[in-house]
């Protein structure tokens, strides 16, 4: 085999090496382009949801019951942005909205909490129960939000990485 190639002037290994890695090359240029691969890891999702796990930790720490809404609010606002990115890069599944449903449920037994406890007709208990009962199913509503955040920020995407988002 070896006589027969040399007669008809083959160039020898180094050639085959080298065309072989151009091929390589060329279909890693056409099947992974970037205007098709979508943003693994969607670093401003990412940058968000840091954002509100920080926020998350230090809300109500040892704070009264209406500072502590507060701090709520603000991660209301950080949700609602997430949420405009999930949109935009059409992450949303059945899990994503079941947390985001159980946000806006502790939050409205949260602020008719908080308007009970400034109810001129209650005597004002700057511990409402009911109140801190309220803050903590929102907190952890939010801690079941930020897992399924996550969990959609860091899933691989469909098919084989190459489909648009």
């Amino acid at each position: 085999m070896t006589a027969c190639s040399t007669a008809r002037g083959s160039a020898g290994p180094g050639r085959v090496r080298a065309v072989a890695c151009a091929a390589v090359l060329v279909a890693l240029a056409t099947g992974c382009r970037a205007d098709t691969a979508p943003a693994w890891g969607y670093p401003e999702l990412g940058a968000t949801l840091g954002s509100l796990s920080r926020a998350l930790d230090e809300s109500c720490a040892g704070q009264a019951p209406a500072s502590c809404s507060d701090d709520l609010d603000r991660l209301h606002a950080l949700a609602e942005r997430a949420f405009g990115e999930v949109l935009e890069h059409r992450l949303l599944d059945d899990a994503y909205l079941a947390a985001g449903n159980e946000v806006d449920r502790a939050r409205g037994l949260r602020l008719a909490a908080a308007a009970k406890a400034r109810s001129p007709h209650d005597p004002h208990d700057p511990h409402d129960p009911p109140l801190g009962r309220a803050l903590a199913a929102e907190r952890l509503a939010y801690r079941h939000l930020l897992a399924a955040l996550e969990r959609l920020r860091t899933a691989p995407p469909p098919g084989d990485g190459t489909d648009p988002v």
